[in-house]
């Protein structure tokens, strides 16, 4: 769960359904190259969203080749054979639509959104560039440097994220395809050259490594003959091998400092390692974070911000920073970003959250309290459905992820069908103490004066 700004998803609370008033119809094909095709319908309004998520991230990055799933996400927009530079973000807006990108650990995924009598335009621009993305020295050199000025502007300048994302992985994990920084190094952005950029095209941007969902108002029987017309034709290659991540089982706890010259108040992040996805320890940590930070009657929300006024704001997930519990992937964390009040030190709130979770060792967690949690998660699951984006992106990455969209349909009351024994049970098997692995973010001006 989530009080801050720097997570992507909204956890707004609307009325309460039960979950089976959310089943939604889902229609899995495979097309002869192995694209996977997820088509669901919803009339409610002229609208469709189409969302096309490749498998490969930046724990599918060598060594020396830092970045290149970031910067596979600019080069994405620079044109392609039949759409030149410029091309693919004009000709949606001026359909009506929106789009965008994003990196991952373990995933990259486009999509855009615009008026259903207009999704030929989508499909068209997407096909494109599957096909045959202009891999240029002019466009390449152009988007290292949008890369690393991004970098600047978003990283270098900011409080906190030059921390979480080039610091925390380095401290939480020990294999290097999961502790590197999701951003990658200006040195390998400059070493990067056009034939590793189209080698890693070949390899990863293949249809047979892609799943392409579509939701909204759309007839699917015309809809399947736009993707054949445009998709089919595109050649599969081999299936890109999936990298080694496995991570060692952690023996004590692991901290450090990290001084950051941007910071004006100290934040500190504590993580565990999390369970194996989908399995009953996944349901029931995730259903801990909804207990410890999920809304105003949290327990970190009243014990610690509202009561000892020791934490300004928090940030909490299953797969925190780069995700969170629907597209979490092991090895990963359930991890807390804590910003502090100045007059507590970064290993009073670790002790501070250590208190709360040995409360719930201790004493589990009342069926009162767990029915506020089971209430919170169900809200903001409606509220996340409601957008077709929402269903799409969640579609495909369960699709990807698990090899299972219609899990979707089911995943909610797997959440709400946890026990207050289960809860009780995954706070005292991951969240120990000489199993985390803590980062003190500490303002630099603060070090200066010691």
């Amino acid at each position: 769960m989530t009080k801050l700004g720097l997570c992507l998803t909204a956890l707004c609370l609307c009325l309460p359904l039960v979950a089976a008033d959310m089943k939604i119809p889902i229609e899995k094909y495979k097309l002869k190259n192995g694209l996977r095709v997820i088509l669901s319908q919803d009339r409610s309004a002229p609208v469709a969203a189409v969302y096309l998520i490749y498998g490969v991230g930046a724990r599918s990055e060598e060594k020396g080749r830092t970045g290149f799933a970031h910067l596979f996400e600019h080069m994405m927009f620079q044109g392609s054979t039949n759409a030149p530079k410029g091309f693919h973000f004009a000709t949606v807006e001026a359909n009506g639509g929106y789009l965008n990108g994003s990196t991952h650990a373990d995933y990259t995924d486009y999509f855009e959104v615009l008026p259903s009598n207009k999704l030929p335009v989508a499909l068209w621009l997407e096909a494109d560039r599957m096909r045959g993305l202009a891999i240029t020295e002019e466009n390449l050199s152009n988007q290292k440097e949008a890369v690393k000025e991004e970098r600047r502007l978003r990283m270098d300048n900011q409080p906190y994220v030059a921390a979480i994302v080039d610091k925390w992985p380095e401290v939480a994990f020990r294999n290097w395809s999961n502790s590197h920084s999701i951003i990658g190094s200006f040195e390998d952005l400059d070493a990067a050259t056009v034939e590793d950029v189209s080698k890693f095209f070949k390899t990863y941007y293949a249809p047979n490594n892609a799943v392409l969902a579509i939701v909204g108002d759309i007839d699917p029987a015309e809809v399947k003959k736009l993707i054949d017309s445009y998709f089919s034709d595109i050649e599969a290659q081999p299936q890109p091998k999936k990298p080694d991540l496995a991570e060692p089982t952690p023996e004590k706890e692991r901290a450090e400092r990290f001084n950051d010259p941007h910071a004006a108040v100290p934040a500190v992040i504590v993580g565990y390692r999390g369970p194996v996805r989908r399995s009953p320890d996944y349901y029931a940590l995730s259903m801990l974070d909804v207990v410890l930070t999920g809304g105003d009657s949290s327990r970190f929300q009243q014990n610690l911000v509202k009561g000892k006024q020791s934490v300004i704001e928090y940030e909490s997930n299953l797969g925190w920073p780069f995700g969170q519990a629907s597209d979490y992937v092991e090895p990963g964390m359930y991890a807390m970003f804590m910003v502090h009040n100045p007059q507590f030190t970064g290993r009073q709130i670790v002790d501070q959250i250590n208190e709360e979770l040995a409360s719930i060792q201790r004493d589990g967690v009342p069926e009162k309290e767990l029915e506020r949690a089971r209430t919170f998660l169900r809200s903001s699951h409606i509220r996340r459905m409601e957008s077709a984006i929402s269903r799409a992106t969640l579609l495909g990455q369960y699709e990807v992820l698990d090899g299972d969209a219609e899990a979707l349909n089911a995943e909610l009351d797997k959440f709400l069908a946890v026990t207050a024994e289960q809860i009780q049970a995954a706070a005292k098997k991951y969240c120990q103490p000489n199993l985390r692995a803590v980062l003190e973010v500490v303002p630099a001006q603060n070090e200066e004066e010691k």
